[in-house]
């Protein structure tokens, strides 16, 4: 019979301490999520490092890997704010192989899907506002304040349009932590359910004709999964340029 950790779906994002570390009265304690996102580190650093390291006329699979990673972030970003949005490519780029790797190595049974917690992808969410601020102000002023104040109102309308554009501006990092967190929680708690739903049918002797259907049901979701894993790295990443864009030019 299973136990409840094998049919309980969220039991797989509870987060277990490894290391029992304690600071000036703090918990900073190394835990499953500390693990994974070193390992989440560590697998890009050896795409990039690497997979660069040679830089071969013919390429091997870890440069050619890489090669194609910073060709589609690089395309992504420019395409979006254009050449100088290049001084943002860093960042962009570390956040893409970041998301995309948690969320495939979230996916290999009994890893942990460091995207799935709120914390990380609300911090995530929080560096890109803060850096279109910073970069905002630093580069136009007080400029950068048009970004809330569009061209050609009439001025009785102004005020309204302004309080929409800052309450617009103060739920991005709301919208993007909540998109990624959201999708990726949902993603395995369907996979978890599924995975049980097929083993529960499967150990009750269940009719031949319908005992298939959950596991295909659960390869075809796990196939939508690797499908909603990239894409959830890439929509955050391009909702990424889009907001630097802002930084870039402010005016409407």
């Amino acid at each position: 019979m299973a136990s409840g950790n094998e049919i309980d779906p969220m039991h797989q994002f509870e987060i277990n301490k490894i290391v029992d570390l304690h600071f000036l009265g703090h918990d900073i304690s190394f835990t499953n999520s500390s693990l994974w996102m070193v390992i989440v580190v560590a697998v890009v650093s050896l795409i990039t490092l690497v997979g660069t390291s040679s830089r071969s006329i013919v390429p091997g699979r870890l440069q050619t890997l890489a090669e194609m990673a910073y060709e589609f972030v690089a395309n992504l970003l420019t395409g979006v704010t254009g050449k100088e949005g290049m001084r943002f490519f860093p960042l962009v780029f570390s956040l893409f192989m970041f998301v995309l790797t948690a969320n495939f190595l979230g996916l290999i049974p009994g890893a942990f899907t460091v995207t799935s917690h709120i914390i990380i992808t609300a911090c995530f969410a929080l560096l890109v506002i803060g850096t279109v601020i910073v970069a905002g102000v630093a580069n136009h002023g007080s400029h950068f304040l048009h970004l809330f104040v569009p061209s050609g109102l009439p001025g009785w309308l102004l005020p309204f349009i302004v309080l929409i554009e800052i309450i617009s501006f103060l739920s991005r990092p709301i919208s993007l932590a909540l998109r990624l967190f959201g999708n990726m929680l949902a993603g395995h708690v369907a996979l978890k359910l599924f995975g049980a739903f097929t083993v529960g049918l499967l150990g009750a002797g269940a009719a031949s004709v319908l005992a298939p259907l959950p596991l295909i049901t659960a390869v075809a979701l796990t196939a939508l999964e690797f499908l909603v894993a990239f894409l959830q790295a890439y929509v955050f990443t391009i909702l990424t340029c889009v907001y630097l864009n802002d930084a870039l030019h402010p005016g409407h």
